[in-house]
Order: C-alpha cells, then structure tokens, then sequence
C-alpha cells in the first residue's frame, strides 16, 4: 500500500464518499478544473463530472448559503474555503443559519454540510491566509468543529464529517498537508467525532493539543523522554464538542497538565479546557495547568512567522515549570 499525504488523504476520503453516496456535493472557488488551492479536490471534476463538483464563483457567502439549500433538500455538500480568513464572509450563514436549522425547524430540518478550509501559519503565506480562529466556530451552538493531525485521521474524521447530519467545519492544517506520509487504507472507515486520540502514553504530564501543533508537541515530549519526563500526549481532535473525559482521565493519572495551540491566547480553546480541569479535576492536579500559545496579534508575515508558532522548546520549557510544583 502506498503512503500517501494528509492533502492525499483528503482527496481520498471524499472520493471514496461521493462513489459510495450520489448525494455528496463537491463545490467551491477553483475546486474543479484546478483541483482546489491546496489541490485537495484534484481528479473528483473527471471522476464525477460538473453536475457533482462545482466551480463557484469568488463569493463566500453564497458558497455557504448555497450549501445550506442543498443540504436542506436532500444532498450532502462539501464546501470548501480556500483558506479559513476567507471563511468570515460566510459567518452570517453558518451562524444564523446553518448551525441553527435543527433548533429552527424542530428536527425537521437537518443540514449534513461540511465546511472545509485549510488553517494556520507556517506556509509563508499573506494575511487572511494564516488564521486559527477556530474558537470562533466552537464557540457558536449546533456546529461540530473537527481538526485532524495527520493522513489517517483526516481521512476517517472526514468521512465521519460527510456522514454526520449536521454542519461540521473541518479545519486542516495547511503546514502538514504534504509534511508525513502514512498508509492510509482506502476501506471507508470512519474514526469517531467527538473523541480525542491518545498518541503518546505517559505518567508525569499530560500535553493537549489539536491540528499542527502535534508537530511540535510530539517533538518535545521526544526531548523530554531524554530528561527523564514522561509525557502523555492528547490529540483533541473534535474541538466541540469538546472530549473532556478523555483528558480528565489523563490527568488524573498524571497530575499535570499543558495545553498546546496555534491560536491566540486570549479566548483560545486551551482557556476553555483549562477551565473544565479546573472546575472537574482541581483534586487531581500537582501543578497548575499551563498553555503554550500564539500571541494576541495579527499572524506575522514570513520572516516573523517562526516567532508566533509556539515551539518545541517554549513546551519543554513549560512542562519544566509546571514539574517544579511538588
């Protein structure tokens, strides 16, 4: 079996969906002729022909509106932002109507949309195409907020995403697009929403992170296992709903806890998981919980985008502080 890349893997699981299900719906800016900015759709326009992948035109707001028409009568659209900075003229759609229809029409309606978007720094790209804001989608009710971390976990979250009946906002790190490769069977089998990953089992500390921060993360806790400190690593995964139980448990064992994300600090999703220990697992921890974050700013452009990623050393440094606690 060939190894393939996250992008690869996207490619894979919506092709292997829109064989399987005639409903799924492929459209955005440029995501026929030219495969998509990210080449992530390359091949679906001969595969399934003009009806079933649709170019659009540049405007974001109808991309969304006209997946929430679709959606509500019978089809399943995968839409696609080209980058997330772009996604915000869409906002008024997703928030006041897509993630609202199930609430609106008393179950009557559903809307089984996937917004997909690449997210995140580190591709020296210009501004609006560098954002992680995605406590912006957690934070608003009826929207499941999804972020995978490597090829095998975007091609079975995102086929969950395609099955699931309502709007789902599928966030992809655009800095690991082609940085792994892993076998990735194309069998159709989806990986659970809601459930964090443990990829790293450990007994001092635990890290929590989601999306490209795993990159640095795991990297530290390889440097740390040098030191002497064993660090158990939690791939969130599914930002909201939030699997809060998995990283109870994981603290609970290891009694200290750092959290991990691109995104700017203030009213991150590291804050709200930082709360919910505070308030569930206060008796479990030896330390108090730490995050390693972004900054409150713009994304920088390239020469001052390495500063603004959290690095592999500020979360060794971190796991440092929070190991002095006795």
């Amino acid at each position: 079996m060939a190894e393939i890349t996250l992008v690869e893997a996207i490619t894979q699981a919506i092709a292997y969906e829109m064989a399987a299900d005639s409903s799924v719906i492929v459209l955005g800016e440029d995501v026929g002729k030219n495969g998509g900015v990210f080449r992530a759709t390359l091949g679906l326009l001969d595969k399934f022909g003009p009806e079933r992948v649709r170019d659009t035109p540049l405007a974001e707001s109808m991309i969304a509106g006209l997946a929430i028409g679709m959606a509500t009568q019978g089809l399943k659209p995968v839409a696609e932002f080209q980058f997330m900075g772009f996604s915000y003229p869409a906002l008024d759609q997703i928030i006041n109507h897509a993630s609202r229809m199930r609430n609106r029409t008393r179950g009557r309606l559903t809307c089984p949309i996937v917004f997909r978007t690449p997210y995140g720094a580190g591709i020296h790209a210009p501004e609006h195409h560098s954002e992680s804001t995605e406590a912006i989608y957690a934070h608003t009710p009826g929207l499941r907020v999804v972020i995978p971390s490597s090829p095998l976990r975007a091609y079975g979250l995102l086929l969950a995403a395609i099955r699931d009946p309502d709007p789902v906002i599928f966030l992809e790190p655009s800095r690991l697009y082609r940085y792994l490769k892993q076998e990735v069977p194309n069998d159709g089998k989806a990986l659970p929403l809601d459930k964090c990953f443990t990829l790293n089992v450990g007994t001092d500390v635990t890290l929590v992170t989601w999306g490209a921060m795993v990159k640095e993360t795991l990297a530290a806790a390889n440097t740390l296992s040098k030191k002497g400190i064993s660090a158990e690593i939690i791939d969130v995964a599914t930002i909201k709903p939030l699997d809060m139980p998995t990283i109870l448990a994981s603290v609970e064992k290891t009694g200290r806890c750092v959290v991990i994300h691109e995104a700017a600090r203030t009213c991150g999703v590291g804050a709200e998981i930082v709360s919910q220990i505070a308030e569930q697992g206060l008796m479990f921890l030896h330390a108090p919980p730490v995050r390693v974050t972004g900054y409150d700013t713009v994304v920088p452009y390239a020469r001052l985008e390495k500063l603004y990623i959290p690095s592999e050393q500020q979360i060794v440094n971190a796991v440092e502080e929070v190991m002095e606690f006795a």
